[in-house]
């Protein structure tokens, strides 16, 4: 994994308290006289904590390093990164992008993520030394002010699904959709909700659309909360006759 010089935080803080208190809270109480039978609780949550932990510090970082090199960008791409947080994800793409630009979309919402706030994204865009092609939008994921067919590729890590209703996240899908250039490519990387994306892109007219599991270094608390991503193509316009056709036919490469 590449080094990251960034300060990320954690996803989830509340979850992560909670899982942590349920650790370290009955470790106190025996350690203060209580029964030792409450050592069964960190016994079977220590597990849960640890992995949650390990996903949000250090899973996700090598999923998306992956996920990104598979894309095989050419350098020079316009990238939308939906619910952008403190930057992880939009660094990591603004590094394989020199001759580009990233534009990261988010409402800076400290629950969804520890210490979110843009200035602290464009701290940790200058410690990765990429500030120079970032930009920062304060917006919705559901009501995008940026123009039609605008990005090359558009992402999304662990955002989405902190849209509650069916109709917003449909909003949200349809808003990233929108943006995305014809011949572009989208990527989601989410807990929930994501067999929702899928069927929400095969219905606007993605193409080459398709689900995954991430596999184990995302299993938030374990393998019943598993991660996902979804990928998929806006058509291409023909130059000759307007229609559309794939987009892995002009732009090459799979996730």
């Amino acid at each position: 994994m590449v080094a990251r010089e960034g300060r990320y935080g954690v996803d989830g803080p509340g979850w992560m308290i909670g899982l942590g208190a349920s650790v370290l809270l009955p470790l106190l109480a025996v350690a203060a006289g209580a029964p030792r039978r409450l050592l069964r609780i960190p016994a079977v949550t220590a597990a849960p904590a640890g992995l949650f932990l390990h996903s949000s510090v250090r899973g996700k970082f090598l999923v998306w390093e992956e996920l990104l090199d598979g894309l095989r960008l050419r350098g020079d791409e316009q990238v939308l990164d939906l619910g952008c947080g403190r930057g992880a994800v939009l660094t990591a793409v603004a590094r394989r992008v020199p001759r580009g630009r990233v534009t990261g979309v988010d409402l800076w919402r400290s629950v969804d993520q520890s210490g979110n706030r843009a200035e602290t994204t464009l701290d940790n865009a200058g410690r990765e030394r990429v500030a120079e092609r970032i930009d920062l939008v304060t917006a919705d994921m559901r009501e995008l002010p940026l123009e039609d067919d605008r990005f090359d590729l558009v992402v999304s890590s662990m955002a989405l699904h902190n849209i509650t209703d069916a109709r917003g996240r449909a909003e949200a899908v349809g808003e990233a959709y929108r943006v995305l250039r014809p011949g572009g490519r989208l990527l989601i990387v989410d807990i929930f909700h994501t067999a929702q994306y899928r069927d929400l892109l095969l219905a606007a007219g993605a193409r080459n659309v398709t689900r995954a599991d991430v596999g184990h270094r995302m299993w938030w608390s374990g393998p019943w909360v598993p991660t996902r991503w979804v990928r998929a193509d806006k058509p291409a316009l023909t130059s000759t006759t307007g229609t559309r056709k794939a987009a892995t036919e002009s732009t090459g490469g799979t996730a």
